[in-house]
């Protein structure tokens, strides 16, 4: 009776410091942490790791549609890099991409930091013109570059329109010119980004203390100087963000650009993201295609890691 009586508290105080242990509390921890990443792992090894290698690999095959139906796509080494690198083209699709890139956040940043300083005065309707100035935003781009192919258009379209009646020649060829599809393009990206910019940097401008403004007036600093000294340092996080995103997001951009001009006239307006189609989906050459990709691919994540880089750096 006795020996029953004392096994079994011995037997609870060793269920008990199992259960106690640190060892495997930590370890019982760690295994429901990684269960509960483990499906967002998977989902981006399935739909973004695979898809990737795929594409590094794609590019260093001869993988034209021949290939692509018999099953076979021999390594080719670095033949498809030095085509894609040696084409002329490529050179004239990368310094599109950074004068549409360039141009496109200058104006879209520019414009929407004014608007969202503009936006932080008290005034009638100033939700309602908040909420109206989201609607470019909020169109899908195909829609958006249909809709400006048709103002656009030299003979028909209603910006040519409206100049003429104000007597300033209504015939600019703004889309069907190769010195003036790329400035269209980038004027459209430009009316299509302003919104995200101005909701990002209103949002970081609320978030700015009212009592550094007084005090900056009492002390009887100018609007400029105010800006300059309280606005923009208290802004740089915000800022960084929204720089890196819509580059990344600029930088990449196809649907645009393929419904306003489809990269003409004479591939004036043709970028990286419209030369990876074409190789791809136009002349079928599916290695080339895959070449222009990675290029892409790398260049985002180098501003992808600076981006990563600049929080770190903040939240210390």
């Amino acid at each position: 009776m006795s020996t029953t009586t004392a096994t079994a508290p011995a037997a609870q105080r060793t269920a008990v410091q199992k259960k106690t242990d640190p060892a495997r509390v930590r370890r019982r921890r760690r295994l429901s942490q990684w269960g509960f990443i483990a499906p967002a792992i998977l989902f981006m090894l399935l739909f973004f790791g695979y898809p990737l290698v795929r594409n590094v690999v794609m590019s260093f095959q001869d993988f034209s549609p021949s290939t692509f139906f018999d099953g076979k796509s021999p390594f080719n080494g670095a033949d498809n890099w030095s085509k894609v690198f040696h084409d002329d083209l490529f050179g004239k699709a990368l310094w599109h991409t950074i004068v549409f890139t360039v141009g496109s956040l200058i104006g879209q940043f520019g414009i929407g930091l004014a608007l969202a300083v503009f936006f932080t005065k008290r005034f009638p309707l100033n939700g309602f013109l908040r909420s109206l100035i989201l609607l470019p935003w909020l169109v899908p781009m195909v829609v958006s570059g249909i809709v400006w192919r048709r103002i656009l258009d030299q003979d028909t379209g209603v910006l040519n329109s409206f100049a003429d009646l104000l007597g300033f020649g209504g015939h600019t060829p703004w889309l069907t010119s190769p010195g003036m599809a790329l400035f269209s393009v980038v004027m459209v990206n430009i009316w299509i980004g302003i919104p995200f910019n101005m909701v990002i940097l209103y949002g970081g401008l609320q978030e700015i203390p009212k009592e550094l403004y007084e005090a900056s007036s009492l002390d009887g600093a100018s609007a400029w100087r105010t800006f300059r000294s309280i606005t923009l340092p208290l802004l740089k996080t915000v800022i960084t963000v929204v720089l890196v995103l819509g580059f990344m997001s600029t930088v990449k951009i196809l649907d645009l650009i393929l419904a306003l001009t489809d990269g003409g006239p004479a591939d004036a307006t043709q970028t990286l993201g419209t030369l990876t189609y074409q190789n791809s989906f136009v002349q079928l050459d599916f290695g080339a295609g895959a070449v222009v990709g990675n290029v892409l691919i790398l260049i985002s994540a180098v501003f992808a890691v600076f981006y990563l880089r600049a929080n770190r750096s903040e939240g210390k």
